[in-house]
C-alpha cells in the first residue's frame, strides 16, 4: 500500500483528475511541477511560485549532490528549508544526466560515474546513492528510480539494454528505499518507442510494486506523434490507482494530448527558459515580447489569469524591459509563462470534473495559431 493516498475524483475517456495526499500537502492532478533544479525555480521567488498555484516543484538530484552536495545538503536541514519552500517537493534521480552528460560520465551495471561539469571532480551515482540523496539528504517527498535513458532515435539493442538496466536499478532502488511512511518511490517505465520494450518495463515494474509510476525516455528526440503513439501504448499498462508522471513534457498542446491519455503529472524546464529569453506561452502559442509589434501594445499578456505579471503590466512594457536588458523582464515573463501552466492544469481539472474535457481540448487545439 502507497504512503500517499491517490483518489480520482472523475474521468473522462482516459483523461482523469483526482488528488494525491502527501504529509506536506495535497497535489491536485493534472499537475505540472515548475522546475527548480539547484533549488530555485530560476528567477522566480518560492511566494511568486506558491502564487501560481503549484502545488509542487521539482528538484534535481545530479545538481544538487554537486552543489551545495548531499551531505551539506542534510546539515542545512534539507531542501525545503533550505529554499523556504513548504509544500511537496519530486527529486529527478540524475537519471536524464546520464544521458545529457554522456561525454562525462562511464556507465556500468552497478552506476554512473559522473566527472563534474563544474570542475572536474569525480562522483559515484548508484541507485543506493541516489536513494540516500533524495530521501535522507535533500529530503524529498518523492524520490524517482535511477535510470538509463537514451536519446532517441537509437538502436533497439541499446534501448533494450537501457531498458533492462532500468529495471535492475529499479529494484535495487526499491531494496534501499525499504519502507517508508512520509515519502514514495516512483519507477521509470522505458523502452523507447519500441511498444513490446514498453511494455515489458511497465509489466515488470508492476510486478515490482511502487508507489507511482513515470514514464521516462520521452520528449529526446522521438517527435510528438511517437510520443503520443507510446503513451497510447504505455498508460494503460499502468495501475489505475497509482499517479502517472511524464517526464519532461512539456509544451501545452503535449500535456493536453498527454492528459487526453491517462497522465496525471508533468514537468519541463520550458516556462521559465522561455521567459529568460523574451517568450511568454498563451492559449495561442508562444509569442515573443521582443517583436517589434508589442513596442506600443497596451494590453497585458492575459487579464483572466490572477497573476500579477499576466494581467497588471502592458506588453509594451516587458518590450521595453527585454530591449533595455532589464533583469525584471526576465522574472515578469517566467512568472507569467508559470501562472499559464497553471492556468491550463487547473482548467483541464475542472473541465474533466464538469465531463466536458473532449470540448476543452477541441477548442484548445482550434485556438493555437
Amino acid at each position: 500500500m502507497t504512503a500517499f493516498p491517490f483518489h480520482i475524483h472523475a474521468t473522462e475517456g482516459a483523461a482523469r483528475t483526482g488528488a494525491l495526499k502527501t504529509p506536506r500537502g495535497e497535489i491536485r492532478t493534472p499537475a505540472f511541477m515548475p522546475v527548480g533544479t539547484a533549488g530555485t525555480v530560476k528567477a522566480m521567488t518560492v511566494d511568486q511560485v506558491r502564487s501560481t498555484g503549484a502545488d509542487i516543484i521539482l528538484g534535481n538530484t545530479y545538481h544538487l549532490m554537486l552543489r551545495p552536495g548531499g551531505e551539506r545538503m542534510q546539515r542545512l536541514g534539507g531542501l525545503h528549508h533550505f529554499m523556504r519552500w513548504d509544500g511537496p517537493i519530486l527529486t529527478d534521480s540524475g537519471g536524464f544526466q546520464v544521458m545529457s552528460l554522456s561525454k562525462l560520465r562511464k556507465l556500468d551495471a552497478h552506476g554512473v560515474t559522473f566527472r563534474s561539469h563544474i570542475d572536474g571532480s569525480e562522483h559515484r551515482l548508484t541507485p543506493e546513492r541516489a536513494i540516500e540523496l533524495q530521501a535522507d539528504q535533500i529530503g524529498s517527498d518523492i524520490i524517482m528510480q535511477l535510470d538509463e535513458c537514451p536519446a532517441l532515435p537509437a538502436p533497439r539493442a541499446d534501448v533494450q539494454k537501457a531498458m533492462e538496466l532500468s529495471l535492475d536499478w529499479a529494484a535495487r532502488c526499491k531494496r534501499a528505499f525499504g519502507a517508508r511512511e512520509s515519502q514514495n518511490l516512483f519507477a521509470i517505465v522505458q523502452g523507447g518507442v519500441d511498444p513490446e520494450l514498453r511494455a515489458a518495463s511497465a509489466s515488470a515494474l508492476v510486478s515490482e510494486g511502487f508507489d507511482g509510476y513515470a514514464i521516462g525516455g520521452l520528449a529526446v528526440g522521438e517527435g510528438q506523434a511517437d510520443m503520443l503513439a507510446t503513451l497510447d501504448i504505455t498508460t494503460p499498462l499502468l495501475p489505475q490507482d497509482r499517479p502517472r508522471y511524464l517526464m519532461g513534457v512539456g509544451k501545452p498542446l503535449d500535456i493536453v494530448e498527454s492528459v487526453a491519455r491517462g497522465v496525471d503529472m508533468f514537468d519541463c524546464v520550458l516556462p521559465t527558459r522561455a521567459g529568460r529569453h523574451g517568450q511568454a506561452w498563451t492559449d495561442a502559442g508562444p509569442l515573443n515580447i521582443t517583436n517589434a509589434r508589442f513596442a506600443e501594445d497596451t494590453a497585458p499578456l492575459d487579464e483572466t489569469i490572477d497573476c500579477p505579471a499576466s494581467r497588471d503590466y502592458s506588453k509594451a512594457y516587458l518590450h521595453h524591459l527585454f530591449k533595455a536588458g532589464e533583469l525584471l523582464g526576465q522574472t515578469l515573463l517566467s512568472w507569467h509563462n508559470i501562472a499559464y501552466y497553471q492556468s491550463l492544469m487547473a482548467r483541464m481539472r475542472a473541465a474533466i470534473a464538469a465531463q466536458r474535457f473532449a470540448v476543452f481540448r477541441e477548442t484548445f487545439k482550434a485556438n493555437l495559431s
